[in-house]
């Protein structure tokens, strides 16, 4: 690992070779032109008074090109997601499954979950109709929902109480349910719609259920006036206050919101299946965990991790980071708790270019303050996992720059676009209130592999046309430049700067 030097006062010539740590491919004159830029933009005026690292190595032999405050530790907010989902893959295997079961025993039925995100209310309805198929009629017992596979801590250690009603700070249950096809794990969606004018308007949720309690406290306005609908989850408990005004005629409102408690969302959804399929269950809906020696009615398999990397890494999902922490514990020690996953994954990161004893992890997401990492880490893992069997599967998870589809570009669809990084770049971001990410591959002008992470803390507004313009500049970069490239600072659409743009489902 290569020690922080300090590039400020040094010749440019002296600051390539110090650099370099191996002799280079390129002229120094070259390599000098690539470090004056690259630190001017670090030491960009918008960043005055933030901590800035940022490492740039060939990916290949290691080489670094550019090192500034890369082993000092910072909270690496999604950023944390590389590590989680590579050890995931090395813990796990690209061909794990989650599978949601319904089981009887002693008149009584059991819903038991395994962590699936990628269950929606149609994968409930259509378990509901395998029971029915199987000659299930009536049960005289209970419906007990089974989320014992993972522990009862619902948020992850440090994470923000304000963010609590928000989707992207779900609560993370073995039971859980989806409202959309990003996976967005203990949520649902809020709709609202003008009704008749001065009369509330129309509130539903996708999917529709009797869990959530809804307080409409909305008013229809007049045509052309502002919409100032809010929808905030009241803290602590399953209600989720609707308010303001929406024009008349205005096009509807969705908004995403957690749900307290997800066990108890997915069982009433699959009771209300059992209805409908004709089923009756005499007793009450409980929680427990289901006895050794239960009959399996029906089961329901998840895709392929391989495949849920693709919305959990380019919309960068907070839950499914999560969800596979607890896994690891659980594949791992036979536990499904944060502590026991974080333990898993600091073991698996030794094989992944990381001594985890250096680093804090505090969850896999990075939604909490507490975890600290350094670029210098990062970029040790970003060329240890290209060894990987798994590797191309996990490099094309990664968010490419400049590409609109979401499902391809991700969280940076909507940067570098016409730019020599785009659709050259793949990279994980990562956004909290003061703190921000990229780090990831790109290839530069002459066919060079390189590797590059840049975590900035501590700045006022934003760092990502920084990121940008570094990932841009780094994608120029020739061996044997002989002129220095620009560093102008590109712009980026406007988010707010205390979330990710992923969580904003809009933008």
């Amino acid at each position: 690992m290569t020690r922080n030097r300090v590039l400020v006062g040094c010749g440019l010539a002296t600051a390539a070779v110090l650099l370099a740590g191996l002799p280079a491919s390129g002229s120094a004159q070259a390599d000098s032109k690539l470090v004056t830029d690259l630190n001017a933009l670090v030491h960009d005026p918008s960043l005055r008074g933030a901590t800035v690292g940022l490492v740039v190595r060939k990916a290949d032999t290691g080489q670094v090109l550019f090192s500034s405050n890369a082993e000092a530790r910072r909270q690496p907010a999604s950023n944390m997601k590389l590590l989680t989902s590579a050890a995931a893959l090395d813990v796990l295997g690209p061909d794990h499954r989650f599978t949601t079961s319904v089981l009887e025993s002693g008149g009584d039925l059991y819903l038991k979950g395994t962590g699936d995100p990628t269950v929606l209310a149609a994968d409930y309805d259509a378990l509901a109709a395998n029971v029915a198929a199987s000659g299930v009629q009536t049960l005289p017992g209970k419906l007990i929902a089974d989320d014992t596979w993972f522990d009862a801590t619902r948020l992850g250690k440090g994470w923000a109480w304000d963010d609590e009603p928000f989707y992207y700070s779900a609560e993370t249950s073995a039971l859980t349910v989806s409202p959309d096809t990003d996976y967005d794990a203990g949520s649902v969606i809020v709709a609202v719609q003008p009704g008749s004018p001065g009369k509330a308007a129309v509130v539903s949720m996708q999917p529709d259920n009797k869990y959530v309690t809804i307080e409409n406290a909305t008013v229809t306005s007049a045509p052309g006036t502002a919409n100032t609908i809010a929808v905030e989850r009241k803290h602590g408990s399953a209600v989720v206050r609707v308010s303001g005004s929406i024009p008349h005629q205005a096009s509807p409102v969705r908004k995403w919101t957690s749900v307290k408690e997800p066990t108890g969302l997915a069982a009433a959804l699959f009771r209300e299946a059992l209805k409908r399929h004709g089923v009756h269950v005499a007793g009450p809906t409980q929680t427990g965990a289901t006895p050794a020696g239960a009959r399996l009615v029906a089961e329901h398999k998840s895709m392929p991790l391989a495949e849920l990397l693709v919305p959990f890494m380019k919309l960068s999902n907070n839950m499914h980071a999560e969800i596979l922490i607890k896994s690891m514990g659980r594949a791992v020690s036979g536990a499904g708790t944060w502590q026991a996953g974080l333990t898993a994954l600091g073991q698996r990161l030794s094989g992944l270019g990381i001594d985890a004893s250096t680093a804090y992890l505090a969850d896999g997401s990075g939604l909490s303050r507490f975890n600290q990492i350094s670029p210098e880490q990062v970029v040790a893992l970003l060329r240890a996992v290209r060894t990987k069997p798994w590797f191309t599967t996990w490099y094309n998870s990664l968010p490419v720059a400049g590409i609109s589809d979401r499902l391809v570009g991700g969280t940076l669809r909507s940067r570098m676009a016409g730019t020599a990084a785009a659709g050259n770049v793949h990279a994980k971001t990562g956004t909290l209130t003061g703190v921000s990410g990229l780090s990831g591959y790109v290839t530069s002008a002459d066919g060079q592999p390189l590797v590059f992470a840049m975590l900035s803390n501590n700045f006022i507004g934003t760092a990502k046309p920084v990121e940008d313009a570094v990932a841009v500049r780094l994608a120029e970069y020739r061996a044997d430049e002989t002129t220095a490239a620009r560093t102008a600072r590109l712009p980026v659409a406007a988010v707010p700067a205390d979330v990710e743009c992923s969580w904003i489902k809009a933008c």
